[in-house]
């Protein structure tokens, strides 16, 4: 029996190590998939706003997801997290790991009671993470939200709380077995380990302290004795010094001491002086020998030949007596501040005696005769001011306040602010209303005013009140002549001031486009966009010289933009061989981007060699003459590009116009290069989160759907506007609701005749040139046939039958790599056989078929 016992312990060993091949692909195949889940899960939590879009797109090939497991890890993100549990779905992930541990018989975990944590995690976390967030996000899910609304709209807040905190503690109370007598016996513990050691070493408070006592009495006889103390002299210390017969003073020894120096007796009985300790000395009473003090002036009229006969031993005297008498005297005591002293060096010197020979530096002097555009050239549309309509706003008051009252929601208090298009409506809720009961209405509010969108700001910013906005029936123009026209923006010190209209509270709007420092716009097409560019243009014209401003103008529908033309040689920037300034073909847009990025190189140079962080800096150096013109340094104007319509370019361009746009947008800041990009299809393919991460301010016309008002603003709210110039600012911290000023095209047409009419530069302000990689491969050197592939004429007979000038093509064709088939390309553009780099479009084929081929490599040849 025992030998039996003994073979089957001995064989199972060996039995449980050996595992099937079916179990280890399931095994493995449901680890796998867990890490799967959680890196799809981490990579969706970082990038779903730009990625939840694209949920329903799965099987186009245009649009890219940036999830590191493609559009499936997006699938799987949108459903696990959020569509159901939120950052619950983590756990599920877990639970499959778990799942293929036991099927490849690895116990790491108890399966029952993991299982069991984990489902109770499942339900509770999601609730709370919904509580947490009030909703918004994707942590709690679906259901968490869900969950957390309907328990919220029973229970109320306090509730729940109450019930994920009491949920939560009877978790901890049952899994650890946290009873009563547990908990105050680890406390005892915890009392005996520490706060009675810290006891044991404190002293006792009722010691007697004698040493103290006998310490005070000696420090106050030898006061006494100090005063009554008579002249000792170095003979009179070459014997030991009597005692007092009272006394019971022991004899004194002599000290040894160096040589060259009077030995000084000193008593052989030395006193211990205690410290306030456990343990007090006692000792008998002792009289202190007679306090001498070593007096260090030395004699110079008697000649010294002993260091004895050096030095004077004398009592030292009261120090009452030595202080009183300067006290008595009058000192005559004079303040005087010491003058700040600048120490110039020579290059300051210079700069100020040529500062003082001729004067700052002023950059306006080739255009001193130029004239700002006058308002006058601004059409004026009468009187501004808003009319109240009482019977309006009492109507649309008591619409409101019935409705909410038939939804339960009292109100303590409502406040009407009219705007130039939009009255706004601030709401009081009696104690106990949610803010998210109100927000639910935005609908039905619309469908009681009979409005074209209502907009519920729910709760304000710094107030705290909840805002909703009604479009007015008769709203007024805001006209561009009076917001140009008014103190605000007359009067402005901002370095490139840029007024957008008027405020629901119809003050004039303005932000600094230097401080922005990058705007980005987008809406549907008739709503206003191309207006607020032309209000930005000419707020800035109406400011800025044309020294300090210079404009890069990219327009691919060449009829926007093309009424700046006349105000070439004032104000706008071009390439050296261009022909026209304002930029409407893709390949030159390329170029005059690569050309911006030289730019912004060459001033960050400059501010380099010049010590200064930012252009204004710099500028104002160089106004002060401290940097010298022959190294390089000139006054740097702004440069401003403006794209009118950016989706076009991505979609002819792609990442050649994205890439430079991107590196202007993070790094050309401090040296003055500031972007205005437009777009009216704001999706995540155009307004990338690169695009959207170096653009802060945005505006936001009215667009179709809340998906591209979240793609503009990460908010709904674009979807609500009613059009004609009513936008959405936001600069990063809140969203405002603005009226557009309205400048129309006549306007525009007559500032720039004003503007180009007036003498001007010789040309536009010329950009650095650029040559593309393909124009320097291009003039490299002409072809050579001697030097060509072996593979060339193979190539080019593949390129001409199928019509089609790709590299990737020849790659799989010849079974070539990427360097030697693209080596291969560039030979076929130089004999002539294909065309230059088209972009993301393949190359042009120059040749049409392939006898024609065979005559020209034929010709080769020879």
């Amino acid at each position: 029996m025992d030998k039996k016992t003994q073979k089957k312990t001995t064989e199972s060993p060996d039995k449980g190590r050996i595992l099937s091949k079916p179990r280890i692909f399931f095994g493995l195949s449901f680890i796998l998939f867990s890490a799967v889940l959680a890196f799809s899960f981490i990579s969706y939590l970082m990038n779903w706003k730009a990625d939840q879009s694209q949920a329903g797109t799965m099987l186009d090939k245009s649009i890219k997801s940036s999830n590191i497991f493609g559009k499936v890890g997006d699938w799987l993100g949108n459903i696990f997290i959020f569509e159901s549990i939120g950052i619950a779905s983590f756990i599920i992930a877990f639970l499959f790991m778990v799942v293929g541990t036991l099927i490849l018989k690895k116990k790491i975990f108890k399966p029952w009671k993991t299982i069991g944590h984990s489902l109770f995690f499942i339900c509770w976390l999601p609730i709370f993470m919904g509580a947490l967030t009030k909703g918004q996000g994707v942590l709690g899910g679906v259901y968490g939200y869900q969950i957390m609304d309907y328990l919220n709209s029973i229970i109320g807040t306090v509730g729940l709380w109450t019930v994920l905190a009491a949920s939560i503690l009877l978790y901890f109370i049952l899994e650890f077995n946290l009873r009563p007598s547990s908990i105050k016996a680890k406390l005892n513990t915890i009392n005996e380990n520490t706060i009675g050691k810290v006891r044991s070493m404190m002293p006792d408070s009722n010691e007697d302290f004698e040493a103290d006592e006998e310490l005070k009495e000696e420090t106050e006889e030898t006061e006494e004795e100090k005063n009554t103390a008579p002249n000792v002299t170095v003979s009179d210390i070459a014997s030991p010094i009597p005692s007092n017969p009272a006394s019971a003073m022991k004899e004194q020894e002599p000290v040894s001491v160096p040589k060259g120096f009077p030995e000084v007796p000193v008593a052989a009985d030395i006193e211990t002086i205690t410290t306030p300790n456990h343990t007090s000395f006692e000792t008998e009473p002792k009289e202190v020998a007679q306090p001498v003090s070593l007096n260090l002036s030395a004699k110079p009229s008697v000649p010294v030949s002993t260091p004895e006969e050096a030095f004077d031993i004398r009592p030292s005297a009261p120090v009452s007596a030595v202080t009183s008498a300067p006290a008595q005297e009058n000192i005559k005591f004079n303040v005087e501040v010491a003058p700040v002293i600048d120490i110039l060096d020579d290059s300051d010197k210079k700069s100020q005696e040529l500062v003082e020979k001729h004067g700052l530096y002023d950059h306006k002097l080739d255009l001193a005769n130029f004239q700002m555009p006058p308002v006058d050239l601004l059409k004026d549309y009468g009187s501004e001011e808003i009319s109240i309509n009482k019977e309006e706003l009492e109507e649309n008051k008591n619409k409101i306040v019935g409705l909410l009252k038939n939804f339960n929601v009292g109100i303590a208090e409502i406040k009407a602010t009219i705007g130039p298009t939009v009255t706004l409506y601030e709401i009081v809720p009696e104690a106990g209303i949610r803010v998210a009961a109100i927000k639910k209405l935005q609908d039905d509010i619309a469908l009681n005013l009979s409005a074209l969108g209502i907009r519920i700001i729910a709760p304000m910013p710094g107030k705290g009140t909840i805002g909703i906005e009604v479009p007015r029936k008769n709203p007024t123009m805001v006209s561009m002549r009076s917001v140009i026209a008014s103190q605000k923006f007359q009067n402005t010190d901002m370095d490139l001031p840029v007024v957008f209209g008027k405020t629901i509270s119809n003050e004039i709007f303005m932000a600094d486009l230097s401080k922005m420092p990058h705007l980005l716009m987008a809406g549907a097409t008739g709503q206003g966009k191309s207006v607020g560019i032309n209000a930005i243009l000419t707020s800035l014209l109406y400011k800025k010289h044309p020294s300090e401003l210079k404009f890069v103008m990219v327009d691919p529908k060449k009829v926007e933009l093309s009424l700046y033309s006349k105000i070439e040689r004032h104000y706008l920037a071009k390439l050296p061989d261009a022909e026209e300034a304002i930029i409407t073909d893709t390949n030159k847009v390329i170029n005059t981007l690569n050309s911006l990025c030289i730019e912004m190189d060459t001033r960050y140079d400059l501010l380099k060699n010049a010590f200064c962080k930012n252009l204004k800096e710099y500028n104002k150096k160089f106004t002060e003459r401290k940097l010298n013109p022959e190294n390089g340094h000139r006054y740097l104007p702004y440069i401003v590009l403006v794209v009118d319509e950016f989706a076009d370019l991505i979609m002819t361009a792609g990442k050649e116009v994205e890439l430079p746009i991107a590196r202007l947008a993070q790094l050309a800041r401090a040296v003055g290069i500031h972007l205005i990009v437009a777009t009216q299809r704001p999706s995540v393919n155009v307004i990338t989160g690169m695009i959207k991460a170096n653009f802060p301010a945005r505006a936001a016309f009215r667009v179709i759907s809340s998906v591209d008002s979240r793609t503009i603003l990460d908010s709904p709210g674009a979807d609500q506007l009613i059009g004609k110039g009513d936008m959405l600012y936001f600069n990063g911290n809140e969203i405002l609701r603005l009226q557009c000023a309205f400048v129309d095209t006549p306007e525009v047409e007559r500032i720039a005749e004003f503007i180009g009419e007036q003498k001007g530069y010789s040309s536009a302000f010329l950009l650095p040139e650029y040559v593309s990689e393909d124009a320097n491969s291009t003039a490299a050197g002409s072809f050579d046939p001697n030097e060509k592939d072996a593979l060339f004429e193979d190539a080019a007979r593949i390129i001409v039958s199928t019509q089609q000038g790709s590299t990737s093509m020849l790659q799989r064709q010849l079974k070539l790599g990427y360097n030697r088939a693209g080596r291969i390309m560039d030979q076929l553009e130089a004999s002539g056989i294909v065309g230059g780099f088209n972009g993301a479009k393949a190359r042009e084929v120059l040749i049409s078929d392939l006898h024609s081929l065979e005559q020209f490599l034929e010709d080769l040849r020879s």
